[in-house]
């Protein structure tokens, strides 16, 4: 924007500017240093004239795509996946090179079509300005990392049809207007954030609006009018919001709008009470705080009684979470679990309940007992969502074995928890890890396996960089794959009544043998598993369908499955798997789904296997599987039948 003043005072006229670039379009822009253009006082329209052809010839430089997105850069954090091709002077759409995360129009002269970005542990500034010269962007992908702060001003880019910033810490309110100057808007992703304020009054005015995910934040007042025709999801569920839910949007349903405790309407068969919300807050204020008051009172209490007795039973194993667990060789620690458990006995012996004996379901591998598994030298593996795990190397030393720790599995009596426990015990299948021995007491319930050296299939992908990495090539991901896809199989024929078989099919749950075969563990829990606990504890309560509605079905499974096969695919750690913010992943699922309706699969490919082109055919089919298994509706997802014929199908042409 340039200022142009008469100086009364002097014989010329200054003409300044503001922004010091001003970008005209996608390719010219006029650059200057802050000062003056000198204009005769006697021919100052001549003057002015002049320079204004001079500069248009002379001072347009063009600007290329590549400084654009370096500038872009220049204010991002933890960089480190961009800095290898997001390099100046280089062509971002060029296919022999190209730029991570970009995405190009190769039939409209390679204009930048998208930025996806998700999931890659970004931070800092977003610089929304410099993006307005790249006239094609439709597409801004900047889900799962880890910017915070106010909405950056997106309405700037008036021609975006879709943008995605879910998951990451943005808080505050959302201007009333942030969408009036956004009419191309199809797709709008804002959930798990911190946004607080009013939903805006503009996303009225969205036409084409699609898709529109404000989930899990801090929205108050009421639920604007959305009448779009084209309107196909909305999910407004876990904010602050309040009074009737608009009629328009009776056809989602109640699962968009739970978790809103002061919302009413048809949708959620809640009847509106004609109270004025502000005039309930002041009469009610008091009241609400003496009951807080006391509920805090209650829950220390309970606290301070629930962490005396458990000191006195058993000293407490503090680890991370097992999928981020490194395996920790223990000297003094196994003498702190040996001591553990046996405090863990005597504590019980004086409340009068005896801890009772090791009970042996499968002795293929010997009989061992309690005794035996105290006097072991331990190795703490982690500490997973159904407890805690550790090595134990018995006294003869020929066998090692893993002592999980349940949490929560109080559903049962000893009776029928033996029945379960034993029937897991007499599958024999190469690809299903069975259980050896279990103990039932009141308090802690354990569950012995056989020790598997090589390590989960989690382990050997993301953190194992040695021998057992490098023969991840490509036959031996088939390989696991179809090992996976047949021990699911067997597991929903044979607990085809529950819910759910596996309930908690992840890569952390998948050992390898010597030879790479995989092996399933933690499959067929979830009827032991206290219903609270059940959605921290079991994998299956990821899928949409569990978020959304916390329920689960054989499907879940399925979407389970999906994820396996796109991260042995990709070799993407999924941010599935993560449940807090301390790490990044990629959200497998959407940024396959997405890469699919861009048409570029290719780009999904692990580098380590992509060089196996001869197989390139047979990994594209193999992600195509893995996108139908992680279809976000569970209506449209395919049943776990489906799944396993289609990747039977392509291994039998092997």
């Amino acid at each position: 924007m340039f200022v142009i003043y008469l100086n009364p005072n002097k014989k010329h006229i200054n003409m300044t500017y503001l922004p010091r670039k001003i970008y005209f379009n996608r390719k010219f822009c006029l650059s200057l240093e802050s000062g003056s253009l000198f204009v005769h006082k006697k021919w100052p329209l001549m003057s002015l004239l002049f320079y204004l052809f001079f500069f248009s010839i002379t001072s347009c430089v063009s600007i290329g795509d590549d400084q654009v997105l370096v500038e872009f850069k220049e204010l991002l954090l933890n960089t480190s996946l961009l800095d290898s091709s997001w390099k100046k002077g280089t062509n971002p759409c060029d296919n022999n090179n190209k730029w991570f995360g970009v995405q190009c129009d190769n039939n409209n002269n390679n204009v930048i079509q998208a930025l996806l970005l998700g999931g890659i542990g970004l931070s800092g500034n977003l610089d929304v300005d410099v993006l307005i010269s790249l006239q094609g962007l439709r597409v801004v992908n900047l889900s799962n990392n880890s910017f915070s702060g106010s909405i950056p001003e997106f309405f700037r880019l008036g021609a975006l049809k879709s943008l995605f910033i879910d998951g990451n810490q943005f808080s505050g309110d959302i201007p009333p207007d942030f969408f009036s100057k956004m009419a191309s808007l199809w797709k709008i992703w804002f959930s798990r954030n911190k946004f607080s304020g009013k939903i805006p009054e503009s996303l009225a005015s969205l036409k084409y609006l699609l898709e529109l995910h404000l989930e899990n934040n801090e929205f108050t007042g009421t639920i604007p009018s959305l009448s779009q025709p084209n309107l196909a999801t909305i999910n407004l569920s876990n904010n602050k919001l309040q009074g009737l839910i608009p009629q328009s949007l009776s056809k989602f349903g109640s699962n968009p709008f739970q978790g809103n405790p002061d919302l009413c309407g048809n949708q959620i068969g809640r009847e509106c009470k004609a109270v004025i919300y502000g005039e309930k807050s002041e009469s009610s204020g008091s009241t609400k705080w003496i009951i807080v008051g006391l509920v805090v009172v209650l829950l220390l209490v309970a606290i301070l009684f629930k962490s005396k007795r458990k000191d006195d039973q058993f000293e407490k194993l503090e680890k991370e979470n097992l999928d981020e667990a490194v395996k920790v060789h223990l000297n003094k620690r196994s003498m702190s679990t040996r001591t553990s458990m046996r405090s863990s006995r005597k504590g019980r012996s004086r409340s009068g309940s005896d801890m009772g004996d090791l009970v042996v379901v499968n002795d293929e591998k010997g009989i061992f007992g309690m005794p035996d598994l105290m006097k072991a030298a331990a190795e703490v593996l982690g500490n997973g969502g159904l407890g805690s795990a550790y090595k134990a190397v018995l006294g003869n030393g020929v066998l090692s074995v893993v002592v999980k720790r349940l949490r929560e599995t109080n559903k049962f009596n000893k009776e029928c928890f033996d029945a379960e426990i034993r029937r897991l015990a007499r599958i024999r299948h190469k690809n299903i890890l069975q259980p050896l021995a279990y103990h039932y007491g009141k308090e802690e319930k354990l569950v012995v396996s056989e020790y598997i050296p090589k390590g989960s299939l989690l382990y050997l992908l993301h953190g194992d960089r040695g021998t057992a990495h490098a023969q991840l090539n490509w036959c031996i991901r088939v390989k696991i794959i179809l090992g996976v896809a047949n021990g699911m199989k067997f597991l929903h024929s044979e607990f085809g009544s529950y819910d759910v078989p596996h309930g908690n099919l992840k890569s952390s749950n998948i050992l390898l043998s010597a030879n790479n075969e995989p092996l399933l563990t933690d499959y067929a829990f979830y009827p032991l598993v206290n219903n609270s606990q059940a959605v921290q504890s079991l994998f299956a309560y990821k899928s949409p369908e569990a978020i959304l509605n916390q329920q689960v079905t054989p499907k879940s499974d399925v979407y389970c499955l999906g994820i396996i096969i796109l991260e042995i695919l990709t070799g993407k750690f999924p941010s599935q798997y993560l449940s807090n913010q301390k790490f990044t992943g990629t959200d497998v699922a959407q940024w396959v789904q997405s890469a699919i309706e861009e048409n570029r699969v290719s780009e999904l490919i692990d580098p380590e296997i992509e060089t196996e082109k001869d197989s390139l055919e047979m990994m594209e089919k193999f992600l195509y599987i893995g996108a139908a298994c992680t279809e976000s509706d569970h209506d449209h997802r395919i049943d776990m039948k489906e799944a396993i014929r289609r990747i039977e199908e392509i291994t039998d042409l092997m």
